[in-house]
């Protein structure tokens, strides 16, 4: 065996090696941290998640057209497209996770399924005339394709790294974010000169082509068993008091995480921007979101995960507060938006440390099936968002009645992000007096 393989081994990291697979075999793995293959294929990982994820990421663009133009102006319910998108991406984590891991076989052909799949919803997206119909294509249809490329994706990380594994997930993640810089500029410009219709079916085209050579690189570092039983997997880390706590925290921040991404470009526009301006917002979130993936990628690779959660939690909080609410102005609202990209951004990056620290109390629990639960407690925010939006707006609350943006309309949807995202960070008070 390799002297990487032995360090990692002898460190207890390394993931043990799968029934059915020899010692031969493993011997002529190659390396997990580094090396060709695993960059090979972080960069492949990197890509899918920007195409995959960087569309219902970039929907506030999206959400203005429909929102002013035919046939869809004036339709209630056009937010929960968007959030219908990444919402069940989310929560079809479990269930997607638990069927990749019971049946191994699975794996790969997903990704060529859950491919096919995204670009049949936006061609038939394309086709639609009511907010019904594209709700059921652009915001279902594609979250079950994107959940069967995503979590194959999820599921080799953790076998290509196991001492970076919060620095691969940062790299991973920020494709999120780089393609939130490019995508809203390429999506408003399409919009404007060709209608939603050639834009769904641009895109469409555009995500086969790019995303169907990059699956290649997108495999296992473990050979598959072909021969072997299902893999049964442990659930027991649901029951626990530590699981539960940084749970919670994780679902109370995403109630409110969303909602700036979609209602920025529509903020920017009632305070005079026009359709590029406002889409600068979304652009901006997104670009400092890539850095602050990566860095949080690397904190949690070192320090405790309540403490990355922590700096998140307040930098996200201030950013809501003073940036947003007290913005009257352009810069000041792009600062928020800069602001709350690098640390409500790199939110998520801190899953890789979460996992960790529920595996030192419950040995034996497989990361994917923890990763799976985080993100179905993400896509339970991500999902009630949509609505409780369309209620913190109705009537424009404190319009007239306070100061700058508070008083814009939007002071409850800016109060009430601001409040979610300082409870993200319940994990590092209840350590600090015990409970975790």
């Amino acid at each position: 065996m390799d002297q990487n393989s032995i360090e990692l081994e002898n460190t207890g990291l390394a993931p043990s090696r799968p029934s059915g697979i020899t010692e031969q075999e493993t011997i002529s793995l190659p390396p997990v941290d580094g090396g060709k293959a695993a960059w090979l294929f972080l960069a492949g990982a990197f890509t899918v998640e920007a195409l995959v994820w960087g569309f219902p990421f970039a929907f506030g663009v999206f959400q203005e057209y429909y929102s002013s133009h035919e046939p869809f102006a004036g339709s209630p319910n056009v937010a929960v497209i968007g959030t219908c998108a990444m919402g069940i991406m989310y929560l079809a984590c479990p269930l997607t996770f638990a069927m990749m891991q019971w049946w191994p076989i699975t794996q790969r052909p997903a990704l060529g399924a859950g491919l096919i799949t995204m670009c049949l919803a936006l061609s038939m997206s394309s086709f639609s005339t009511t907010v019904g119909h594209l709700i059921l294509t652009q915001g279902v249809l594609y979250a079950i394709g994107g959940s069967l490329v995503y979590c194959p994706t999820v599921i080799y990380v953790d076998q290509w790294f196991v001492k970076r594994k919060g620095f691969a997930f940062g790299i991973m993640w920020a494709g999120t974010g780089l393609a939130g810089f490019i995508l809203p500029l390429v999506m408003e410009w399409l919009l404007h000169d060709y209608g939603y219709k050639t834009t769904l079916r641009v895109w469409a085209v555009a995500l086969f082509v790019l995303t169907a050579p990059l699956l290649y690189f997108v495999r296992p570092r473990l050979p598959l068993n072909r021969t072997s039983a299902p893999r049964r997997f442990d659930l027991s880390f649901l029951t626990s008091k530590t699981f539960n706590i940084l749970q919670a925290g994780n679902i109370i921040e995403s109630l409110g995480y969303f909602l700036p991404t979609i209602y920025l470009p529509m903020y920017a526009r009632s305070m005079g921007a026009s359709s590029l301006m406002s889409a600068l917002t979304v652009i901006l979130f997104n670009v400092a979101s890539v850095f602050g993936c990566v860095a949080m990628g690397s904190m949690v690779d070192r320090f405790h995960v309540t403490t990355c959660i922590m700096v998140s939690t307040i930098g996200s909080t201030i950013g809501v507060f003073v940036f947003w609410g007290l913005s009257a102005s352009l810069p000041l609202l792009y600062t928020f938006c800069v602001i709350y990209g690098l640390f409500a951004g790199s939110y998520t990056s801190a899953w890789p440390g979460i996992t960790r620290y529920v595996q030192k109390e419950k040995a034996g629990i497989e990361t994917s099936m923890v990763f799976a639960w985080l993100a179905a407690g993400r896509g339970i925010g991500n999902v009630v968002s949509g609505p409780l939006s369309e209620a913190l707006l109705k009537g424009e609350p404190w319009r007239g009645e306070a100061a700058l943006g508070y008083g814009s309309g939007y002071g409850g949807l800016i109060v009430f992000t601001g409040i979610t995202a300082a409870l993200g960070g319940l994990s590092f008070i209840t350590r600090r007096v015990g409970w975790l």
